[in-house]
């Protein structure tokens, strides 16, 4: 149950299974489809820096990365949705949100230990009210962030 009273939506997709690894596998083949999906808007200043961290504290490539502005990316539910709240898939569940920012914490030793403590539903939630402030402000701090390139 979200902060506002309303259910939230896990979704669970079918994991893609490579012929190579129903015949004999490929380690490398087993080792992608394991790898957490993280989709982020390639368009977001905050987004591209928080990836950014990201892919430098994931240094066993625990994680897939995959830019949702990018025109070409095949998304796994509506682009708009994945566009409007962080998502990521953990053992073949979408998860949106703190829950997604945990999923992809629990795969970064480093921040291992926040990502298992989000498991406990009293601080997921909490998470996800701080996650639901931060997306009021987000594009005031996009803007903002723009500015200071300039």
């Amino acid at each position: 149950m979200s902060p506002h009273g309303r259910a939230a939506v896990v979704i669970v997709l079918p994991r893609p299974i490579s012929s190579t690894m129903t015949h004999g596998g490929n380690a490398a083949v087993a080792r992608h489809n394991d790898q957490l999906m993280v989709w982020f808007d390639g368009g977001c200043p905050l987004c591209l820096r928080e990836i950014a961290l990201m892919r430098r504290l994931d240094q066993r490539g625990a994680i897939r990365f995959v830019d949702v502005a990018a025109p070409d990316t095949v998304c796994p539910i509506d682009r708009s949705a994945l566009l409007a709240r962080f998502h990521a898939r953990e053992d073949g569940v979408m998860l949106s949100g703190a829950a997604a920012f945990a999923a992809m914490w629990r795969a970064i030793p480093l921040l291992r230990p926040l990502g298992l403590l989000a498991r406990n539903p009293l601080a997921l939630r909490g998470l996800e009210a701080l996650y639901l402030r931060f997306l009021k402000v987000r594009p005031r701090l996009q803007a903002w962030v723009r500015e200071r390139a300039r």
